[in-house]
Order: C-alpha cells, then structure tokens, then sequence
C-alpha cells in the first residue's frame, strides 16, 4: 500500500501505476552484486510508475526513517522505512530503480517456502469491554481512522475521530471535548503526536495517551520521536490487543 501511495504521489497530473508478481531466481552472480541479496528461488513483487523519478542522491536515502521529498504536511517519511522493515524481515531484499522524469520501479524479492501451511489453532478471546470513557482518535488515514473508531465503539467507548491535530485541538480548546483517552498516531503531517499530547495533558492533567505507529517502537525511540516508558501499540493490531491497550492505559 505503501508503494502505491508513494507511486501516486510522484504523478499529481497522472500517469500508469503497473503491479507485477512473477517467480524468479536469484543466481550466485546476482547475489555477489547485491548487499543483502541470496541466491535461490523468490517471489517477486515489482510496483513500477511513470511519475516524477528519483536522482542518485535520493536514491541513496530512500529508505531512511523520516526522510521524504515531499512538502510540509505532505509527508511523514515513514512508509518506505516501514516497506524496508518488513521485507527485510521476512527475509527478503528490495531494490530501486528509478530515472528522474521517467518513473521508478521498486522491487521486492521474497524467498519461496515449500513447505506446507500449519495450522493454527486459535483459542476465542474475548476483548475486556469498557464503561462508556471517551476516546479521542486522532489518525490522518481516513480508513484507519474510520476502522479504529468502529473497533472501539464495539467494544464500549464512546469515540471522537480526529484527521489532525489541529482538529483534535479544536475539538478540545474551544469545543470543550473532554476525553478520558487519547489514541494518536506518532508521525502525521502537521501537529506531530507527541506535541499533540503534551499541549492536551496541560488542559487536561488526567488525560491518559496511548501512541499508534505503523513503524516499531525501537526505531520510534531510537530516532527521538518518543520516550521510552510512553505507552505504544504498533500496527496493524487486532481488537483484542486494542482492548488490552486501552485497559492498560487507562489503568481499569
């Protein structure tokens, strides 16, 4: 999803977006040539698009965490960290090629397993319900932010979806908006989570904050987003883990 965003981005007059899947093989030639590459049989994932390309410079960073060429407020810098995270650890190689003014393609090498599926038998848990607290959601995606708000409705909040955080701020300083919980994504254009929290804990003291991120709590600490004893869930979850969450937080 990730890729595709990014390929979008890079043709604001539009363009063609192409997704390919194949089987290939890694060969020990290929394998020497490439730092992190093995040699053998992989699934390949290439997501290729005719927008704006990348020079060398930019090619060479593409992966750092919070780097992005995109404008203020457009671009958080984490969605191709967060694509390197998870092939590297599955792992799998991802690799870039791009030419300013004629696109770039981005593939992905994961390594083919034989084996058979296992199955898992999965015990029903069911999620520790709350009493009617209100939470505050702040989420720039609007479908996360949609399916959040919808996973804690169920489970017994009442809920307040922010795409913002100036929204969230108004909703709180000028509509009075009181909410027991705060669940805000880490890194969003504009009002960043953390100074979102710390401007809503000076009007509210008891206000209780749980960080969201789609990249892991490691990286979110060692890049000095965020302190180490805050309390973080990192997506994807599922309910029963957002309810254990929140139960945690807000300390019921």
């Amino acid at each position: 999803m990730n890729l595709a965003v990014n390929s979008r981005d890079a043709m604001p007059d539009g363009g063609k977006l192409t997704l390919e899947t194949a089987n290939v093989v890694l060969d020990e030639e290929y394998a020497s040539k490439h730092v992190d590459a093995v040699a053998g049989t992989h699934v390949m994932l290439a997501v290729t698009d005719t927008g704006s390309g990348m020079d060398e410079a930019t090619k060479l960073r593409v992966f750092e965490p919070f780097f992005t060429t995109k404008g203020p407020g457009k671009g958080t810098g984490l969605g191709l960290a967060t694509v390197y995270g998870i092939v590297r650890q599955s792992g799998g190689t991802i690799w870039v090629y791009s030419e300013l003014g004629r696109g770039t393609t981005i593939k992905i090498y994961l390594p083919l397993i034989n084996a058979e599926a296992e199955s898992i038998n999965r015990q029903k848990i069911e999620s520790v319900q709350g009493n009617g607290e209100l939470i505050l959601v702040v989420e720039d995606e609007s479908g996360l932010r949609k399916l959040f708000a919808q996973m804690i409705e169920k489970l017994g909040y009442r809920v307040f979806a922010a795409g913002n955080g100036g929204e969230a701020l108004i909703a709180v300083e000028e509509e009075k908006l009181r909410p027991d919980l705060l669940i805000t994504d880490v890194v969003m254009p504009g009002i960043g989570g953390k100074v979102l929290a710390e401007r809503l804990t000076r009007i509210n003291q008891n206000l209780r904050v749980l960080y969201i991120s789609g990249y892991t709590a490691n990286a979110i600490v060692h890049h000095g987003v965020l302190d180490a004893n805050l309390a973080f869930l990192q997506k994807p979850f599922n309910k029963n883990e957002l309810a254990a969450k929140i139960r945690e937080v807000l300390g019921k």
